[in-house]
């Protein structure tokens, strides 16, 4: 697992340890960032469920200005902050240790809204539908943001979420994902 393009292309990343995280491939990375990207001019992320922090990390190296990593498990905490400062991108990233819906309400109480969000969960125990629709009641994605979301290939989302519309669904072998928008007023 390596970022794969932008100033930190090339670096290694280090899984989380254990069986209770799977990070997405190169190729679905790639694939994911030729659709949303594949570069960026600044912009703010959110790595829901960060895992080894790849999503993210590659978001940074491809021009984002700055991403926050949630995730309930320590080692996936510690595995995230080791990555960041492999490709020394710590003063660009904040990571903190906590349940999804519960991470989401502390970013609403900050005012923060998105150019990308990653949500990427554990496939038996995904909320996908409830986490956006969440997203879209609070109004944390940009005009110009993404949602991304990974899936067992699988699930089929609603087209449309709240004030959000699926535009492009892709599968991988056993991977899907999902990419949602603001609809156009």
């Amino acid at each position: 697992m390596r970022v794969v393009s932008g100033s930190k292309k090339g670096i290694h990343l280090k899984a989380v340890p254990g069986m209770s995280t799977r990070p997405t491939t190169d190729k679905v990375k790639e694939a994911i960032f030729n659709i949303i990207g594949p570069y960026f001019d600044g912009g703010i992320g959110l790595d829901l469920f960060g895992g080894s922090g790849g999503l993210g990390i590659e978001a940074l190296s491809r021009g984002i200005e700055r991403v926050i990593f949630v995730d309930r498990d320590q080692k996936a905490i510690q595995t995230i902050k080791g990555n960041l400062e492999t490709c020394r991108l710590d003063d660009h990233a904040e990571v903190y240790r906590n349940e999804a819906f519960r991470a989401l309400k502390a970013i609403v109480k900050r005012d923060i809204q998105f150019d990308l969000i990653f949500l990427d969960p554990p496939y038996k125990q995904q909320k996908l539908t409830e986490l956006i629709e969440e997203i879209s009641k609070h109004q944390l994605l940009t005009k110009q943001g993404y949602i991304v979301a990974e899936h067992g290939s699988e699930v089929l989302l609603e087209q449309s979420i709240g004030n959000l519309r699926l535009v492009r669904h892709e599968v991988y072998g056993i991977i899907g994902v999902s990419i949602y928008r603001l609809e156009e007023e």
